[in-house]
C-alpha cells in the first residue's frame, strides 16, 4: 500500500488491530502493534525496522523494542487470528511445510548450515515450519515454529565443552529451555495439536513428501483421526487393495508364526500404477492457473490421474483382525507424454471420495507456497534482523496479522466467501 491507501483504511485497520492486540495489556504495547503492521503493509523494497522506521517517521528502535524486547505473548495473538482466518477463508484443507531464512552471520536463533528447500541446498539459514489453511482460493497462516538443529541444543552435544558452548548460545537468544531439537513433522504434530486446544480441527491435512513419507506422521494424523493427503515417493511400498492374508508356513526356524500376514510381498507405488496401465488414466482439470490463453482467459490446470485403493506396507502400521493393513486411496498423476507417472500420494480421505476431489486437494499445496511468496516478498517475513528467539516469534505473528489483514480485503473485495 502506498501512504495515502493505508490512511484510506485507516479506522478499519484500528479496529482489527483492537481485535487482534487486545490480549496486549499496554496501550502503548497496541499501539506499536499497529504501527509495524503499518510498517509491513507499506510500500517498500526492505520490511526490516530502520527502512519501516523511515517510511512511517518514527524513531525504529520504537519498533525494535516492541519486538525484540517486550514481553508480550505471541500465542493469544495468534488464537485471534486464528479464529478470523477459519472463519474468513473456511478452509477445504490444513497444509503443513516449511521455508528457509538465509542468514549471513552465526548470531540469529537457530541459523545453522543446513538443507533448506527454499535455498535448494545446504546453506546458513533459519527454517520455520508452518500451517495454513486453504482453500483453492484463498490461504493464511495459523501457526508458527522455528526449527532447532541439533547443533543448537546441548543434548545433542557429544562433549561437555561443546554443550558448554551451545547453552553460552541459546542464552544470548533468550531460547527457551523448551524449545528443543524435535524432527519438523513432529513440530507440526505439536501445532496440530496447539490448534486443537484452541478448539479448531482441520478438515484434511495436506503436506509435501518431507511430511508424507514419514509413517509415524501419518499415523500421527490417523491417531488424531485427521484424514489426509500426503505426497510420497515411487518407491513407497504397498499391497494391492485385495491383497490375501494368511498364516506363513512354518519355516523350521524359531518360534512358529500364528499370526494371519500377507502372503505375498509388497509392490512399489510406482509398479502398482505401471500394472494399472494408462488405460485407467483420466483426464482432471481441478482450477484455473494464473496464466492466460491467446484469447485472454485463465488457462485450466489440467492432467491425467488414476486413483487405486492400496494398502500401505509399514510393519508399523495397525492391522486387522485378519492381519491386512489399513485400505488407503494411491493417488498418481500421469502427464501426457510422460514414460511414468511423475508424482504420488497417499490419502485416508473416505472410499467415496470422487477422482477430481482427491486431485483438487492434492494440488491445493501450492497455496502455501503462494503465502510463502507473499509474505516474503510483500510483507518482510525474511527481513527480521533481531536476535532473540522471542523476536522471531514476534515478527512472524506482525507479519501473519498483516498477511490476514490483506487476505481480509482482498476476500471481501472478490466476493470469495
Amino acid at each position: 500500500m502506498n501512504p495515502d491507501e493505508l490512511t484510506e483504511v485507516r479506522a478499519e485497520l484500528e479496529a482489527f488491530v483492537d481485535d487482534v492486540f487486545a490480549s496486549l495489556p499496554r496501550v502503548d504495547q497496541r499501539g506499536k502493534g499497529n504501527l509495524y503492521l503499518r510498517g509491513l503493509m507499506l510500500d517498500g523494497r526492505r520490511k526490516s525496522m530502520q527502512p519501516m522506521g523511515e517510511r512511517l517517521g518514527v524513531d525504529y528502535q520504537r519498533l525494535q523494542q516492541f519486538v525484540s524486547s517486550s514481553p508480550w505473548r505471541v500465542e493469544p495473538v495468534r488464537r485471534v487470528l486464528v479464529r478470523r482466518a477459519l472463519e474468513l477463508i473456511g478452509p477445504d484443507a490444513w497444509v503443513v511445510d516449511d521455508t528457509g531464512f538465509k542468514k549471513d552471520g552465526a548470531s540469529s536463533p537457530c541459523v545453522a548450515r543446513q538443507y533448506s528447500g527454499t535455498l535448494g541446498k545446504i546453506g546458513n539459514c533459519q527454517i520455520g515450519v508452518s500451517i495454513h489453511a486453504a482453500t483453492d482460493q484463498a490461504s493464511c497462516p495459523l501457526d508458527w515454529r522455528l526449527y532447532v538443529p541439533g547443533a543448537w541444543d546441548d543434548t545433542c552435544a557429544d562433549t561437555n565443552e561443546e554443550a558448554e558452548l551451545i547453552v553460552a548460545r541459546r542464552a544470548k537468544v533468550q531460547l527457551p529451555d523448551l524449545q528443543r531439537h524435535r524432527t519438523k513433522w513432529v513440530m507440526a504434530l505439536e501445532m496440530i495439536d496447539e490448534l486443537a486446544a484452541w478448539g479448531h480441527r482441520p478438515p484434511a491435512l495436506v503436506g509435501d513428501a518431507g511430511y508424507g513419507e514419514i509413517t509415524a506422521f501419518r499415523c500421527g494424523l490417523t491417531e488424531r483421526h485427521i484424514p489426509y493427503m500426503v505426497a510420497v515417493k515411487a518407491s513407497t511400498s504397498a499391497f494391492p487393495d485385495d491383497a490375501a492374508t494368511d498364516v506363513l508356513e512354518y519355516s523350521g526356524r524359531g518360534p512358529r508364526p500364528h499370526q494371519r500376514r500377507h502372503l505375498d510381498a509388497p509392490s512399489s507405488l510406482r509398479d502398482l500404477v505401471m500394472a494399472a496401465g494408462r488405460s485407467s488414466l483420466h483426464q482432471v482439470t481441478w482450477r484455473r492457473g494464473t496464466k492466460t490463453t491467446p484469447n485472454n482467459k485463465l488457462a485450466s490446470m489440467k492432467s491425467r490421474f488414476i486413483a487405486l485403493r492400496v494398502r500401505p506396507a509399514n510393519r508399523d502400521l495397525p492391522r486387522g483382525d485378519d492381519g491386512s493393513l489399513p485400505v488407503e486411496w494411491l493417488l498418481a498423476e500421469w502427464p501426457t507424454g510422460a514414460l511414468a507417472p511423475t508424482d504420488y500420494w497417499l490419502s485416508t480421505l473416505p472410499e467415496a471420495t470422487p477422482l477430481k476431489e482427491l486431485v483438487r486437494l492434492a494440488k491445493i499445496r501450492w497455496r502455501i507456497e503462494h503465502d510463502y511468496r507473499e509474505l516474503k516478498t510483500g510483507l518482510g517475513l525474511a527481513h527480521f534482523e533481531g536476535r532473540t528467539s522471542a523476536g522471531w516469534h514476534h515478527h512472524m505473528t506482525l507479519v501473519t496479522a498483516a498477511h490476514s489483514y490483506a487476505a481480509g480485503a482482498e476476500v471481501t473485495s472478490r466476493g470469495v466467501v
